[in-house]
């Protein structure tokens, strides 16, 4: 099943959106959405050391149109990738549906007009007929 849209998400260390965006933006993302997240320490680690480590973490998700998704996580693991002070990991979910977006695709669903179906226009004619005999006196 082809997608029009992807879900980017990139996990980093806290303070590296900025970079996460800029990679993303060269390769024709618009915009994303930062939220503040924890990371969980390796268990191990903490036995070990006798402290909880928590560390900080951001989470970045960047909606993308499907041809431009992999040359955008090719870029964050260049920019922010495990090998980088932001130790980022970065995954693409498909995105079956979305609104909101400025778009060719919504562009040509508002000039399509309409097409009207014989199941359409039953339930317009069984939403009249309810409305008719709500039991409330006509006008």
């Amino acid at each position: 099943m082809d997608y029009n849209y992807e879900v980017i998400f990139c996990i980093i260390n806290a303070g590296f959106s900025d970079d996460v965006m800029e990679a993303a933006r060269e390769f024709g993302a618009r915009g994303g959405t930062v939220i503040g997240a924890r990371g969980t320490a390796n268990p191990e680690a903490e036995k070990l050391f006798g402290i909880t480590v928590v560390p900080e973490k951001e989470v970045v998700m960047i909606l993308v149109p499907s041809e431009i998704k992999n040359d955008i996580l090719h870029a964050l693991y260049k920019a922010v990738g495990l090998k980088t002070p932001g130790q980022g990991i970065a995954f693409s979910l498909p995105v079956d549906a979305a609104v909101g977006l400025a778009s060719e695709f919504e562009t040509k669903a508002k000039e399509e007009p309409e097409v009207k179906t014989e199941a359409k226009t039953e339930e317009k004619e069984e939403t009249k007929e309810t409305e008719d005999n709500s039991g409330l006196p006509e006008k």
